[in-house]
């Protein structure tokens, strides 16, 4: 029960009696299946961000200027000191 009561003082917040003991039963079924894993020898196994043969398959990263700051002005119903101008939101 130490555990739970531990958590439950960093999240700051208090179960009732009978949700504790559950989740304390939870937790140790989860903690006794978890200490299985560590009978398996992983020394020589290089980790893996993904079990799966993926490459990028993304574009190259490069800027291109498209259109100028006056191109893009000129289109703007309304316009402030070389900024778009929209209405308020907050009265």
């Amino acid at each position: 029960m130490n555990d739970i009561r531990k958590y439950e003082a960093m999240a700051m917040f208090e179960l009732p009696d009978d949700e504790r003991g559950l989740l304390q039963q939870r937790f140790d079924a989860l903690t006794g299946a978890l200490r299985a894993l560590d009978g398996i020898p992983a020394d020589n196994v290089e980790p893996l961000v993904t079990v799966l043969e993926l490459s990028n398959i993304l574009r190259e990263d490069v800027s291109v200027k498209l259109l100028s700051r006056e191109e893009l002005l000129s289109a703007a119903p309304e316009q402030y000191d070389g900024y778009f101008q929209v209405p308020g939101t907050l009265e």
